[in-house]
C-alpha cells in the first residue's frame, strides 16, 4: 500500500515552484524543477535497491556494489540527492549540482547522454547573482527533502505515480508559460483523443516527429494494452527534448528512441539512409511555422515533397507530408493537429490537399473547439490519414460546440471525447454534428475541406407570432405613456 498518494506528491512539487515563481520565467524554471524531480527519483530508487541488496548480501560492500552496477541507472558516489541536500549551504552549491549531473550523465552515457547539457544550476542569467541563486537552490533542495516526497518503489509501489507527477508539472508549466507552453505540451484530453483515433495495437511502431516533452507519444503507447510497441520521436528544441527523455524514463519506457534535431530539415529516424516507416504517426506540430525550410525542400534527399512544396511562411503541410510519407504503406495511420487554414487555403497547399484526397489517404476531418491549446486561442482541427483505404469517402465531424468552458482555457470533457470517437468509429452522418462525404462531393467543392461546407449546423429560429408581438408592443406603449404622465405630474409638483 502506498504511503503517499498522487495529490500529495503533486502538491509538494508545485509548492517547490514557489522558489522560482515570479522571479524566473516558467518556460525556464520548469527545467530546474523537473531535473530535480528526476534526480530525487533516481536517488530514492538507488537507496531502495541498496537497502535490498544490503540485506541480501549481509552488508558485503563489494557484492552490493557489483549488483548495483547492473541496475537500470548508475548513481556515482556523492551524486545522490541526499548528498546534494547536505551541501545546500555551500557557497558553490550551483557548481556542486552541475558536477553531480555531469557525473550521472557520464555513468549512464548510453541512456542519458546530452540530457543535462542544457541545464545550468549555476546560471546567473536564470537564477540571479550568487547570494540570490544560492538561496533559491537551498530552498529548492529543502522543498524536495520533504519526508512525504519518498519516491522509493517500496513506498509508492507504482512507477506511474512518478510519471503522473511529472506530467502534472509539465501541464501546469505549460499553462503558465503562455505562448511558449504550446511548444512542449499538448493538453492531455486532446492527446488522449489523438491517440485513440489511430488505434495503436500490439506490435506497432509509434512515432511523433514533433514530440515536445513526449506526453502525446506516451498517450499513444498506453493505448497498447500489453506494452508490446516501439516508440520513436524527434524534437528540435534541446531543453524540450531533454524533458521528453526524462518523461520516458519516469514512465518506464526506457527503450523509446527520441532524437534531437529538426525533423523537416534533418530527420534522424532513418534506416539505411531512408526514412523509417511506422504503423502509427501522431503529432501536434507548431502551427503555420515560418522559415521551415522551403528553400531546400525541392532538393530533399528523401523526396518527401513530391506532391508540392508548402509556402515558406506556413509549414503545416510540410509536417503533414512528412508524417504521411513515414507511415507504412499497408496499414499506416496518421493523426495530426493543424489550424483550420489547411482545410481551405489555396495555391501549393490546395494542390497538396487535392493530391492527398485523390490518393484516398484522407480518412477524417475533425473540428475542435477554440481556446483548447496553450498559447493560442484559435480553433484547430484533427486530420486523420490511413494508408491502404478501401472506402472512398471522408468523415467530417464538427465537435467545436461541445466542451467545458474554462476561465482561461476550454477543455474537452470525457463525454465529448467519447462522442467524437464513437462517431468516428460508426462512420455515419449525424444531424448537425457529422457528415460522411463522398470523394465526388469533395471534388465538386474543389477539394475545399472547410467543415461548414459538409456539416450543416444552422439552427432554425422558432416562428414569430406577429399578432402576439404586436399586442406586447401595444401593452408596453400604454405602460410607457402611464409612466411618462406620472413623471410629468411629479416634476410639476417640484416646480419644474
Amino acid at each position: 500500500m502506498s504511503k503517499v498518494n498522487q495529490d500529495e506528491i503533486n502538491g509538494i512539487l508545485w509548492k517547490a515552484c514557489d522558489t522560482f515563481r515570479g522571479v524566473v520565467d516558467p518556460s525556464e524554471y520548469k527545467n530546474y524543477i523537473l531535473v530535480m524531480l528526476f534526480i530525487k527519483y533516481l536517488s530514492d530508487v538507488w537507496q531502495d535497491h541498496f537497502d535490498e541488496f544490503s540485506k541480501q548480501y549481509d552488508g558485503d560492500k563489494e557484492r552490493i556494489k557489483r549488483r548495483l552496477a547492473k541496475e537500470r541507472f548508475i548513481l556515482p558516489d556523492g551524486c545522490d540527492f541526499g548528498s546534494l541536500y547536505e551541501q545546500r549551504n555551500e557557497a558553490n552549491v550551483g557548481e556542486i549540482i552541475n558536477t553531480a549531473l555531469e557525473q550521472i550523465e557520464e555513468a549512464n552515457k548510453e541512456k542519458l547522454e546530452g540530457v543535462f547539457r542544457n541545464i545550468d544550476f549555476n546560471s546567473e542569467g536564470n537564477l540571479g547573482k550568487t547570494k540570490d541563486r544560492n538561496t533559491r537552490l537551498k530552498n529548492l533542495l529543502t522543498d524536495f527533502h520533504d519526508p512525504k516526497l519518498d519516491l522509493r518503489p517500496s513506498k509508492i509501489g507504482n512507477l506511474d505515480i512518478i510519471g503522473n507527477a511529472y506530467e502534472y508539472l509539465i501541464a501546469r508549466f505549460a499553462a503558465g508559460a503562455g505562448k511558449k507552453g504550446g511548444e512542449f505540451y499538448t493538453p492531455a484530453e486532446v492527446a488522449e483523443l489523438l491517440a485513440k483515433l489511430v488505434e495503436p495495437k500490439s506490435g506497432d511502431t509509434i512515432c511523433d516527429p514533433a514530440c515536445g516533452s513526449g506526453s502525446l507519444l506516451i498517450k499513444a503507447a498506453n493505448q497498447v494494452g500489453d506494452g508490446n510497441r516501439a516508440l520513436y520521436g524527434q524534437e528540435s528544441n534541446g531543453s524540450t527534448w531533454a524533458l521528453g527523455m526524462m518523461n520516458m524514463f519516469l514512465h518506464g519506457m526506457d527503450s523509446a528512441r527520441l532524437e534531437w534535431a529538426d525533423t523537416l530539415n534533418n530527420p534522424q529516424l532513418l534506416e539505411k539512409d531512408k526514412l523509417m516507416k511506422f504503423n502509427v504517426v501522431v503529432a501536434n506540430p507548431p502551427f503555420s511555422l515560418d522559415k521551415w525550410g522551403a528553400e531546400t525542400a525541392e532538393a530533399d534527399p528523401y523526396k518527401r515533397f513530391w506532391r508540392g512544396i508548402p509556402p515558406k511562411s506556413k509549414g503545416d503541410y510540410a509536417f503533414i507530408t512528412h508524417m504521411v510519407e513515414t507511415a507504412h504503406e499497408a496499414d499506416g495511420r496518421v493523426a495530426v493537429i493543424a489550424p483550420h487554414g489547411v482545410l481551405f487555403r489555396g495555391s501549393s497547399e490546395g494542390k497538396i490537399r487535392q493530391a492527398f484526397i485523390e490518393e484516398n489517404l484522407l480518412d477524417a476531418v475533425i473540428g475542435l473547439p477554440a481556446n483548447l491549446f496553450y498559447g493560442t486561442g484559435i480553433p484547430a482541427c484533427i486530420l486523420v490519414f490511413k494508408k491502404g483505404r478501401k472506402k472512398k469517402d471522408v468523415l467530417f465531424i464538427d465537435a467545436s460546440r461541445e466542451f467545458d468552458q474554462g476561465t482561461n482555457q476550454n477543455k474537452l470533457r470525457p463525454s465529448d471525447l467519447d462522442k467524437i470517437f464513437d462517431t468516428y468509429k460508426k462512420r455515419k452522418s449525424v444531424d448537425k454534428y457529422a457528415y460522411l462525404a463522398s470523394l465526388d462531393e469533395i471534388k465538386e467543392n474543389e477539394y475545399n475541406l472547410n467543415i461548414p461546407r459538409y456539416v450543416d449546423t444552422f439552427e432554425e429560429e422558432e416562428p414569430v407570432d406577429i399578432k402576439a408581438v404586436q399586442k406586447e408592443i401595444e401593452s408596453i406603449d400604454k405602460e410607457l405613456a402611464a409612466v411618462e404622465k406620472e413623471m410629468a405630474n411629479y416634476l410639476k409638483e417640484l416646480g419644474f
